[in-house]
């Protein structure tokens, strides 16, 4: 019975794991569909959804081990650094192969760049920060990178930026992937989404997750007011957190210094 515990939340783990992969399959047509922008990036959405439910039921059952966090942070490289990746390349070839046969060098350093830092992102995290920072993240999570990537390659896909290979924002996915990707393992400091002292503000922060979850299902319809909600939603919480964290900054050190010492 004791062993039994650990069934829930690598269960959960493994169906991130897994939709990473057909995000994977989806995006390079493996699966035939007729949109495998969408459903590449769909299931990357669906992992972001999904990726807290591994840890909430290793807590609510008492089954978190050594195992559960390696196999998690071996699901999240490939939901939110393989799948991402391989999304972007492929819409690029399939949606704009004369752009993509000019700049297969650009494209494939800021492929490698985005995984490899991915992988030390999340391998960092495992050895040094999870101990250490209790209510910051340092860098950008993996989680958030990948939901940004996937919902700004539909986003500019619906745009048609991929159709005209002269006009320069056609460079937005892959500069932005390499840009994530070096946040990944910057120096700089996110805040966690947790419960605060203040109440209207915790209250503010639900409501804004229960629509999150409900635009991120409904993701899939590709509805444009949901894309731009998903986006300005992340946009927002990503430059406010770090400028937060900036400030903070001092602070946030001298605390894990001291979570350490304890």
């Amino acid at each position: 019975m004791k062993k039994t515990r650990f069934i829930l939340p690598n269960a959960f783990t493994s169906m991130n794991f897994l939709l990473g992969v057909f995000s994977i399959c989806w995006a390079t047509g493996t699966f035939a569909t007729k949109d495998p922008t969408l459903m590449g990036a769909y299931f990357i959405i669906l992992c972001v959804l999904l990726d807290k439910l591994d840890g909430f039921a290793a807590r609510l059952v008492n089954a978190s081990s050594e195992f559960g966090a390696q196999f998690d942070s071996l699901a999240d490289l490939i939901a939110f650094g393989l799948a991402p990746a391989f999304c972007i390349l492929t819409t690029y070839k399939a949606l704009a192969p004369s752009f993509f046969d000019a700049n297969i060098p650009l494209m494939a350093v800021c492929f490698s760049v985005y995984v490899l830092c991915a992988a030390m992102r999340l391998a960092k995290y495992n050895a040094c920060d999870s101990d250490c920072y209790h209510h910051h993240f340092s860098g950008l999570p993996s989680t958030f990178a990948g939901a940004v990537n996937a919902i700004l390659v539909v986003f500019l896909k619906n745009k048609g930026i991929f159709a005209n290979a002269d006009c320069g924002t056609i460079y937005i996915p892959v500069l932005v992937m390499l840009v994530t990707g070096v946040l990944m393992v910057s120096p700089l400091f996110l805040p966690k989404l947790q419960p605060r002292k203040n109440k209207a503000f915790n209250l503010f922060q639900a409501v804004l997750i229960v629509i999150t979850y409900v635009a991120g299902f409904m993701f899939i319809s590709e509805k444009m007011i949901l894309l731009e909600y998903l986006l300005v939603l992340v946009a927002c919480y990503m430059v406010i957190g770090f400028a937060v964290g900036l400030v903070q900054r001092s602070k946030i050190i001298e605390e894990a210094a001291a979570s350490k010492e304890e």
